[in-house]
């Protein structure tokens, strides 16, 4: 489904059709976009989150198209069965990526994805299967463990980023880490936990992202 996407405006409304349902999601664009960034929100969240929010502002900030979306719909969001069912999360992130390709505007530009939680799990099973379309993929707090046998599929760039006090998920990024086979980096960050709450963390975070999307996003543009 195509809709005419102009440039030069920070923040559109979209829907996006998946499966049998409509996602509804946020696109920022900057003037002169470098690349697209499609976020992937785990755990029941959403388009809304402030956390993945923040990280998309800094990324357009940096000249990169940013697509917050939700990838369950209301009813969905509430089940534990959905919110762990990376197949389907992978399927729908699948379908955005399909339908950024259709905006004239962005399907020039190269993708990267941008997980969180569960969504970091669904974003590696969707770029296994995307191969070398997608250029780059970093997780914030997330469960990439849950893409299992997909890991070794996956060819683009991932960095996957933890917090230093979330010891669980430092355990799973590590056994991720170590069956990835892509160009890959595991950076901790010091005193933070899950969620990057405490001050300066959530920053840390973006200037992360931003550093690994501007190396292989531009890079994969210009290739």
């Amino acid at each position: 489904m195509e809709q005419n996407v102009p440039y030069g405006w920070n923040q559109h409304e979209v829907e996006i059709p998946a499966d049998s349902v409509t996602l509804p999601g946020i696109l920022g664009m900057p003037t002169h976009a470098v690349g697209v960034v499609i976020f992937a929100h785990g755990s029941g969240s959403g388009r809304f989150s402030p956390r993945n929010q923040f990280v998309a502002r800094v990324l357009q900030e940096a000249g990169f198209a940013t697509l917050l979306l939700d990838l369950l719909t209301e009813s969905e969001s509430g089940n534990r069965q959905y919110v762990f069912d990376i197949a389907l999360l992978a399927r729908r992130l699948l379908a955005a990526t399909d339908w950024v390709r259709q905006q004239p505007v962005l399907k020039d530009l190269p993708i990267g994805y941008f997980g969180a939680s569960t969504g970091a799990g669904a974003a590696l099973v969707a770029a296994a299967q995307e191969g070398n379309r997608i250029s780059a993929v970093v997780s914030r707090g997330g469960r990439p463990d849950l893409a299992n046998g997909a890991l070794a599929n996956v060819t683009a760039p991932t960095l996957l980023i933890v917090g230093g006090w979330d010891q669980p998920v430092i355990a799973l990024n590590e056994q991720a880490y170590n069956e990835l086979h892509a160009p890959k980096k595991l950076v901790i960050v010091p005193r933070a936990t899950h969620l990057f709450e405490e001050p300066g963390k959530l920053e840390e975070v973006a200037e992360l992202a931003v550093d690994w999307f501007t190396t292989y996003l531009k890079k994969k543009r210009t290739a």
